[in-house]
């Protein structure tokens, strides 16, 4: 038999098994990466990912951390002077169980602001206003049975235009009307539009009400500019991803009065 003729003692897939692994290696650290930006702990995220499949949807990472919540918060007691503020993630807090018989569980959670071109754009990933994120941030809420709800968007978005694309415009109308939303004011100067500072109205009332805020935004030229703020949003920032066109956020992590 001729040498040429013989087979290769190192097939081409032995070379590819190393990239494999590489790969998974790099969707595994994004996943953790994605996931401790939601606040949820480096512990937690990897119990998660271990139980699930190397290729596990987003969606269902997701949904297991929640269950981790809800498990935690309910299977421990509560200790006293522990702090009742949990801004993010699942550590334990304070649930809805703190309501009285009488009361409903909505009078347990503070007053909610949503920075509402924030999660428009997350919702439209950073290409389009999608109006109908801001609606499911919005009934998310309203299905615990909170009421309390304002959401904060710049008055120049009633006024579309082609190099700020935006969706389902006739939900910020039926927002207004129910006296959800509230336009941030904008006037002209000679010509020129002057935009005022959303984020300053979102931080403002959300300090103001002793409320939270829901945001992907940390603020951080509010918190140097006010150290009171600088506080208040590192407490009280409720951080939130959209999975499948659905809106997750954990309901425990919902700081409460």
């Amino acid at each position: 038999m001729h040498i040429w003729n013989l087979p290769n003692p190192h097939p081409r897939r032995e070379y590819s098994e190393p990239v494999s692994r590489m790969d998974q290696q790099q969707q595994h650290h994004a996943k953790v990466e994605r996931f401790l930006k939601l606040g949820y702990s480096h512990s937690d995220i990897l119990r998660v990912l271990d139980s699930l499949d190397h290729d596990a949807q987003t969606n269902n990472i997701l949904e297991e951390l929640i269950k981790i919540c809800h498990t935690r918060t309910h299977g421990s007691k509560s200790v006293p002077g522990s702090p009742k503020l949990v801004p993010r993630g699942c550590s334990p807090c304070a649930s809805l169980s703190r309501a009285g018989p009488d009361q409903e569980p909505a009078a347990a959670f503070r007053p909610v602001v949503i920075d509402g071109s924030n999660v428009a754009m997350s919702h439209g990933d950073k290409k389009t206003f999608s109006c109908q994120g801001i609606q499911l941030v919005v009934n998310w809420f309203w299905d615990k049975g909170l009421r309390d709800i304002t959401v904060f968007i710049p008055l120049w978005r009633k006024e579309p235009r082609p190099e700020a694309l935006i969706t389902d415009q006739y939900i910020l109308h039926d927002l207004e009307r129910r006296k959800i939303l509230v336009y941030t004011p904008s006037r002209c100067v000679s010509g020129k539009r002057v935009v005022c500072y959303d984020d300053r109205y979102i931080v403002k009332l959300a300090y103001d009400s002793d409320g939270i805020i829901v945001s992907n935004d940390n603020y951080r030229d509010l918190q140097m500019e006010n150290p009171q703020w600088k506080k208040f949003i590192e407490e009280r920032l409720l951080m939130y991803t959209f999975a499948n066109d659905k809106y997750e956020a954990c309901i425990f992590a919902l700081p409460v009065k």
